[in-house]
């Protein structure tokens, strides 16, 4: 019989994934061990993972991973790819992680034009810590530290990460995707693959911003957390490439 698809040799065999249902970071792990597979840079790449539901990859992944204190990810990216140049270095964070304790780090990565690549996955939640607002959190939307909803005038807005990294002049590549839709698995896909070639020529950092669910947290199931993010997470984050200088150098 003909094989048409086989699991990634990226993640351990016989694991039982511990991401919560409909989370889509089991997706996203598949996705990276995929183009690792098929740009055939397993072998020199590291992971840096930050603090919170993220962290459980480092049960399952089948390539070299260490994990950095909260919000200190692309500190820890930066101190690995500049003591190793030629290894593929990325960060996996949260919008806590990365957005909130971690957004100096992140700014600062980001405007030195690092050259490592950031996937960045947003929930509009904390995860792992039990639900509070994250800086992504919608107005409105309640949290274990905004019981009522989010406020404008007391939390201020949603922190939008690829624009607010547009600002600056380093950045190579922003794009933000989702994996609601087959298609956009797809599109996340071919995001996480330019990305690390960015990283392989040279060109300097380059975020994914992969908008996803929190069931658990959000209070849904799978299928109604899939609705809120489409029809809410998705109006308030927009899918699409915010910046590419490929092509604005064609």
């Amino acid at each position: 019989m003909e094989k048409v698809y086989s699991r990634t040799r990226m993640i351990q065999e016989k694991m039982v994934v511990g991401f919560c249902p409909g989370c889509m970071h089991g997706t996203v792990f598949k996705l990276i061990g995929e183009v690792m597979e098929e740009m055939g840079i397993a072998d020199h790449s590291a992971l840096v993972i930050g603090v919170g539901c993220s962290g459980l990859a480092l049960e399952y992944v089948r390539y070299d991973a260490t994990t950095a204190p909260h919000g200190r990810a692309c500190a820890v990216a930066t101190g690995v790819k500049r003591s190793n140049p030629g290894t593929i270095v990325f960060t996996y964070q949260g919008d806590g992680d990365l957005a909130s304790i971690g957004l100096g780090e992140t700014m600062s990565a980001a405007n030195r034009g690092e050259n490592f690549t950031v996937i960045f996955i947003n929930n509009g939640i904390y995860g792992m810590t039990g639900g509070q607002m994250a800086p992504t959190t919608l107005l409105g939307m309640k949290a274990t530290t905004a019981p009522f909803g989010r406020k404008a005038e007391e939390h201020g807005y949603p922190m939008h990460m690829c624009e607010i990294l547009n600002q600056l002049t380093a950045p190579y590549y922003l794009e933000r995707c989702s994996c609601n839709t087959p298609a956009n698995v797809m599109k996340t896909r071919k995001a996480i693959r330019k990305a690390f070639q960015n990283q392989i020529d040279g060109k300097g950092f380059s975020m994914v911003e992969i908008v996803t669910s929190c069931p658990t947290n959000w209070g849904l199931d799978a299928l109604e957390a899939l609705r809120f993010l489409e029809e809410n997470m998705l109006k308030e984050f927009p899918l699409g490439v915010i910046r590419d200088r490929s092509k604005e150098a064609n």
